[in-house]
Formats: C-alpha cells, sequence, structure tokens
C-alpha cells in the first residue's frame, strides 16, 4: 500500500479524526482507508502512529508547506460554513475541536441572495451627441414668419412694440415717399419747410455741385427748373438728370434713370440709353451709396424767418424748451419805449417754456409768456400752466 500525503495540517487533522471516530463507532483497529483490491497490513509509519497518538500534541505536529494544485485540479471541499468539526473519543484517545472561518465569498454571495433583484437598464444609457439627433425624420418644412407671428398672437405672452409709422415724407424731385434704397435715391435731406429731397436725386441733378465740406450747391435752382422738366421715362414733373451727350434733350428722374439703363460715371455724368458706349467702361459707377457727411446749403436766417412770419400755424418753431408761437410786431411809435440795450419787445410775442416747477421738486411744467401793451409800455405776462392746479399769471413792467 503507497502512503497517503496529505496536503496541509488541516486536512490530516480532519481525517486522523474521522479515523478515530469511525474506529470507536465499529470497535475496530482498521482504519478507514480507500478501498483497494488486496487487504495488507497497515503500513509502518501508519501503526507507530496508532500507538502513539494518545502522548501528541496537535500543535507540535509539523506545518506541512501547502502545494500549489494546478487550476484543472477540482478544489477541495469543506464543511459549510459556521459548522464546527466536534469529535469526541475514549479518555485514552485524542479529542479534536476543529473550527473553521467561513469564508468571504460565501458570505457575499449569501448577502446577495437576500437582496432584491436590481433593476437594469433597458437600451442604451447615453448617446453621443449630434446634428442628426434633433432633426426629425422625414419630410419638414420650417415655419414662415407669418406662421410663427400667428402662433405668437394665440400664446398672448409676447410683448410686440408698436408698428412704426408711415413715412409720408415725399421727394420733391422723384415723388417718392420715405427714405429710399442706400444704393439708389438714398436718405432724404431737408430743404425747406416740409419740403424734402433725395441725397442722389439732388446730388446728379446738373446743376448742383458738392463742397468738400459736404454742401450741395444750387439745389434750389435745380427744383425750380425741375418743376417744369418732363421725364422721358415715367413722363412726369421733377426731371433733373440729363444726358450729357452734346444736343441731347432727354432728361430723367434719379430713379428713372437707373430703370432705364442709363450709364453713370465717375466724374458725375450720365449718357442715355441711345448714346452709352456698349459694354463696359472703365470709368463707370455702379455703386451709388454715400456715406460722409452731405446736406443742403440754405440761408437758415431766412428760412427761420418765414417760418415765424407765416399767418397760419401749420407748423411750430422749437429750439430745445422754447416753443414760439408768435413773433408780434412793433409799430413806429412804439420803438422808443419796446427795445432795451440788448433786446426787442414786440407787442403779441408769445412762446412757451417747459422749465422746472415752482410747486413741486424734480418735476416740470408749462410757462406760456407773452408781452402786450398797457399805458403804452411793455407788460410781460407769465402764466403758469400745471396740472391737477389752476393756472396763475404773474404780471410786471420788465422782463426780470
Amino acid at each position: 500500500m503507497k502512503d497517503i500525503v496529505f496536503c496541509s495540517n488541516n486536512c490530516f487533522v480532519l481525517y486522523s479524526a474521522a479515523v478515530q471516530a469511525k474506529n470507536s463507532e465499529n470497535k475496530e483497529s482498521v482504519p478507514s482507508l480507500p478501498q483497494s483490491p488486496m487487504k495488507e497490513r497497515p503500513p509502518k509509519a501508519f501503526h507507530q502512529y496508532s500507538n502513539n497518538i494518545s502522548a501528541l500534541d496537535v500543535h507540535c505536529l509539523p506545518q506541512l508547506q501547502e502545494k500549489v494544485s494546478p487550476p484543472s485540479s477540482p478544489p477541495i471541499m469543506f464543511p459549510p460554513a459556521f459548522e464546527a468539526a466536534k469529535v469526541e473519543a475514549k479518555p485514552d484517545e485524542l479529542k479534536v475541536t476543529v473550527k473553521l472561518k467561513p469564508r468571504l465569498k460565501a458570505i457575499h454571495s449569501s448577502l446577495d441572495d437576500c437582496r432584491p433583484p436590481s433593476k437594469k437598464w433597458k437600451g442604451m444609457k447615453w448617446k453621443k451627441w449630434s446634428i442628426q439627433i434633433v432633426i426629425p425624420k422625414g419630410s419638414f418644412k420650417p415655419p414662415c414668419e407669418e406662421e410663427i407671428d400667428e402662433f405668437l398672437k394665440k400664446l398672448g405672452t409676447t410683448l410686440k412694440p408698436d408698428p412704426v409709422p408711415k413715412d409720408y415724407r415725399k421727394c420733391c424731385f422723384c415723388h417718392e415717399e420715405g427714405d429710399g434704397l442706400t444704393d439708389g435715391p438714398a436718405r432724404l435731406l431737408n430743404l425747406d419747410l416740409d419740403l424734402w429731397v433725395h441725397l442722389n436725386c439732388a446730388l446728379w441733378s446738373t446743376e448742383v455741385y458738392e463742397t468738400q465740406a459736404g454742401a450741395l450747391i444750387n439745389v434750389e435752382l435745380a427744383l425750380r427748373r425741375g418743376l417744369q422738366m418732363k421725364c422721358m421715362f415715367c413722363h412726369k414733373m421733377g426731371a433733373t438728370s440729363g444726358c450729357h451727350r452734346l444736343r441731347c434733350t432727354n432728361i430723367y428722374h434719379f430713379t428713372c434713370a437707373i430703370k432705364a439703363q442709363c450709364m453713370f460715371f465717375k466724374d458725375k455724368t450720365m449718357l442715355c440709353p441711345m448714346h452709352k458706349p456698349k459694354g463696359t467702361h472703365e470709368q463707370e459707377l455702379s455703386y451709388f451709396a454715400v456715406f460722409r457727411r452731405v446736406y443742403v446749403q440754405r440761408d437758415e436766417v431766412r428760412q427761420i424767418a418765414s417760418i415765424v412770419q407765416r399767418g397760419e400755424r401749420d407748423h411750430t418753431f422749437r429750439v430745445g424748451s422754447l416753443i414760439f408761437h408768435a413773433v408780434g410786431q412793433l409799430l413806429p411809435q412804439q420803438m422808443q419805449a419796446f427795445h432795451s440795450s440788448k433786446a426787442l419787445f414786440p407787442v403779441g410775442y408769445e412762446a412757451s417754456r417747459l422749465y422746472w416747477s415752482m410747486r413741486y421738486a424734480n418735476r416740470r411744467c408749462r410757462y406760456l409768456c407773452s408781452i402786450e401793451e398797457k399805458d403804452g409800455l411793455p407788460l410781460f405776462v407769465i402764466k403758469v400752466v400745471e396740472q391737477g392746479h389752476e393756472d396763475t399769471v404773474l404780471t410786471d413792467t420788465t422782463p426780470k
């Protein structure tokens, strides 16, 4: 019979305890060895161990080195966790008590069995963003501006600004309302009281020229001539841009000249379709935008005087917070008493001034100032008009 080799000290102790327990029950001296076809006497080493087992101390047993078993070998089965193997024998035999420590893996597996099964996510937990995610599948037509406006009106939660009032200013040359395109008639310039002209309509007139400061000269002269000239394209009055070919009488509005495909040059000349060269020209001008400062040269003093002296009160002349209503007049017999070293006091003068209130702080009210005559001397009257109070009238013989 071959010698028995144990894998560890624990295995050897367990095997010995099992053999002794079996011998005590069956009262036989033969150890329970693996069955073999030949029954022979126990080996000498085992016989000596059986005789000296009563005097053997377990702690004095030699500690064998554990051999690493290959991965393919089956694992050694131990008793269940938390179970103590207790073996009792006769007083003359060895009494062994073995307690095995529980495996951590077994503890974790038992705890996992008690826990409820965790929920598993179906599908993908996250996606890498791409533009294809937000684009709906199939044909998609983006809403137009009218549909968006209608949708916002139905919501009733949007604040829409008031529509811009229509510009009723009309060019006295081409008769078109409002500012024109930048690459066209361009913006409106003031020529006189309620009289407007497009920048390019005035600039491309035959009589008009521009100074280095940006002033347009002879615009009024071009207007007087244009009121008598008819456009060759639209057959309306106000045409001021003529063909520069000698003895050519074709004349157009600036906008009509563009529509008629006239040719403009950089030296501020123009040729009608009948006299323009074929093809392109080096000096041809195809862009008419003017971003520099341009204004109409005029006599402002005469213009203000004409505004103030008009009998009809259709327009109001205002300078800052001072609004003129009437200039008044002075008769020859009043000149002696109705003036000072610095000012004149015309009778009938009337103006309004928006100034700080004499009752409340940080509040303005209207002061209506006028000049009257009393006993051959000027009388200065100030009427205080303030909301929530009666009108207060203050009078004095001096303006101070």
